[in-house]
């Protein structure tokens, strides 16, 4: 008997084992594989599948395939390129915001502070509470009429009358304050996590060389960073892009649409307007140029973080 021959069955069983754990590997992933094809992979499909219809909400509902129509009527809707615009404001501003007050938060929580403890768990109260109570409770901070913050103002000469909710140049920058305050939370977290992964010895060898505090973040602390920060800030992105809840109950969209987010005006238009085909439309449209802008920023981020200084 050659070699060959002798190791043929020993190839045979190793490919039969191959194909008992993975039929074994499906098997425990399927669990967890099926809610998730049945609530968002099958919503998208059904999605995508009305923003080429008429559909409207009704009792009786009747499709009719119209093609690329909606698409088409959507490309001369400024209002919505419009709340696309104020969208894109938004998410950037808050993500940014976010990002920058989070590592300055993290920074200061992982240093060592009295009541450290304490006020780990009081930096998170904002991210437990829900949207809609945060918004109550912001509204109240911005009222005209005894609201906290006019209150402030006028106790130090400033102007104390700003109706910052109903006023067109003040409403989309405090809208965008809560939801700076609402997320920062979450992405504090994060980033105290990565900063307690980074081992004392190597900022220590950077004072030992005389590196300052500024220099041992920039050479210690924020390249262990990098790879946390990617992940966060996309994730961040997308949730703020798609938020609805917080700005529908502080403004609804005004004043005169000047905080009109495209996931509310996708609201209004498939549940005030009834026509779902035609929201559906504008929910592919989101969809495509969120993944775009941020296969962009992911595509740019891994590149860099391949090649730090550029070399080809």
């Amino acid at each position: 008997m050659t070699t060959a021959q002798a190791t043929a069955p020993v190839r045979r069983r190793a490919s039969g084992l191959e194909r008992t754990r993975r039929k074994e590997a499906a098997l425990l992933v399927m669990p967890s594989l099926i809610p998730i094809l049945v609530l968002s992979v099958a919503p998208l499909i059904v999605g995508i599948a009305l923003a080429f219809t008429d559909a409207r909400l009704v009792r009786n509902p009747e499709y009719t395939f119209i093609g690329i129509d909606n698409f088409v009527d959507l490309m001369s809707n400024t209002m919505f390129w419009e709340s696309f615009r104020i969208g894109m404001v938004w998410a950037v501003s808050v993500t940014l915001l976010q990002l920058l007050a989070a590592l300055g938060l993290a920074l200061l929580l992982n240093a060592d502070l009295r009541f450290q403890g304490l006020t780990r768990v009081l930096a998170l109260i904002p991210w437990a509470m829900p949207p809609v109570v945060v918004a109550i409770m912001w509204q109240l901070i911005y009222s005209p009429n005894g609201g906290p913050l006019n209150a402030v103002l006028g106790a130090m000469g400033l102007p104390s009358e700003t109706n910052w909710l109903a006023n067109f140049s003040t409403a989309l920058p405090a809208v965008i304050l809560v939801g700076v305050w609402v997320g920062m939370p979450q992405t504090t977290v994060t980033l105290l996590a990565g900063l307690q992964q980074i081992p004392d010895e190597l900022n220590e060898a950077a004072s030992v060389d005389g590196a300052n505090a500024w220099q041992r973040f920039r050479s210690v602390t924020w390249p262990s960073l990098r790879p946390i920060v990617t992940s966060i800030t996309s994730l961040n992105f997308i949730w703020n892009f798609n938020s609805f809840s917080l700005v529908y109950v502080l403004t609804e969209g005004g004043p005169g649409g000047k905080t009109m987010l495209p996931m509310l005006f996708t609201y209004l238009e498939a549940f005030k307007n009834r026509n779902i085909g035609y929201a559906a439309a504008m929910g592919v449209v989101l969809v495509v140029v969120v993944v775009a802008l941020l296969a962009v920023y992911l595509w740019s981020q891994f590149r860099q973080d391949a090649d730090p200084r550029g070399e080809k």
